[in-house]
């Protein structure tokens, strides 16, 4: 279906949806700074062909989501500081902008999966929005414990970098960084990175919002003790050489979620190659076969 737009409280959510709406619903979240593009149409399509109905979107401040211009963007020492106060969201509110896309589209419950930012945005929603997940799927993520699942210290120039205006600088920009944080043992398809980074710079730059949504996760702390509280089907996939989230995040959220499986992907960095797709797709099958259906409102 082509890409839409949903009212959600005072702001937009750009989305798109693939398969049958009669078929249960994989809600996918992306990550810090990246649209939901990044979350592949060929992606999308195989899960689509296992018989779900996905729906990807951009989170706010990102892509052509409502870009939260009235406040403040956080300066570098906020954010190397760790200072709570300069967030102006967190991601408590994400997660609500995620559960009300599901109300849009009248959808009671869902499979949730998310990718870095969005695996701690999708922890968020099976905490805070328990009814509302039938599975849930963390990739590349954390508990937003300080003590795992941090980035090595080569990341940071990568992660503070400032987003190149020029559109085609921009591209080289997005091939730069994943030549840092991506899969070191699969092939690159720097042609996809190149087309994936044109489209997003197309669709819209909001370099503000990245250090937005990165206050968002430092406010919103450790997810540790309301984690153990989870009761329903998971699976943590993590790669074995992910720089940006290191491995031990994986390993920390599948501890504390009560009979979570951990699905270590050897080579595997902080990007999802296409070699990777059959063993993430099917464990997200697998692991959404353990919840049975979702009632549709």
């Amino acid at each position: 279906m082509a890409e839409q737009t949903a009212r959600v409280g005072d702001i937009e959510i750009a989305y798109e949806t693939f398969g049958e709406p009669s078929d249960p619903a994989v809600l996918l979240v992306m990550g810090l700074a990246t649209q939901m593009i990044a979350w592949h149409e060929d992606f999308c399509r195989e899960l689509a062909d296992r018989g779900f109905h996905v729906i990807r979107f951009d989170n706010r401040d990102v892509g052509r989501s409502t870009a939260m211009r009235d406040l403040p963007a956080p300066s570098i020492r906020q954010l190397a500081l760790r200072s709570k106060k300069a967030a102006g969201y967190t991601l408590s509110d994400m997660a609500g902008d995620a559960v009300g896309l599901l109300d849009h589209l009248g959808i009671e419950r869902a499979h949730v999966v998310g990718a870095s930012m969005g695996g701690m945005i999708a922890q968020t929603i099976a905490i805070e929005h328990p009814d509302r997940v039938l599975s849930l799927c963390s990739i590349m993520s954390n508990t937003g414990s300080r003590w795992s699942g941090q980035p090595k210290l080569a990341t940071y120039r990568v992660l503070l970098s400032v987003q190149p205006s020029d559109r085609d600088d921009f591209i080289q920009h997005v091939l730069r960084m994943y030549r840092v944080i991506g899969s070191p043992d699969f092939d690159r398809d720097e042609d996809d990175l190149r087309d994936i980074a044109g489209r997003s710079y197309d669709r819209g730059r909001n370099p503000a919002g990245s250090g937005r949504q990165l206050a968002a996760i430092i406010a919103s702390g450790d997810r540790r003790a309301r984690l153990r509280g989870l009761d329903v089907p998971t699976v943590v996939i993590h790669g074995t050489k992910d720089p940006l989230v290191s491995p031990s995040g994986g390993r920390a959220t599948a501890k504390a979620i009560p009979g979570a499986k951990l699905v270590r992907i050897e080579g595997m960095g902080h990007d999802l190659p296409r070699q990777t797709w059959p063993r993430i797709i099917g464990e997200i099958a697998e692991n959404a076969a353990r919840a049975g259906q979702p009632a549709v409102a």
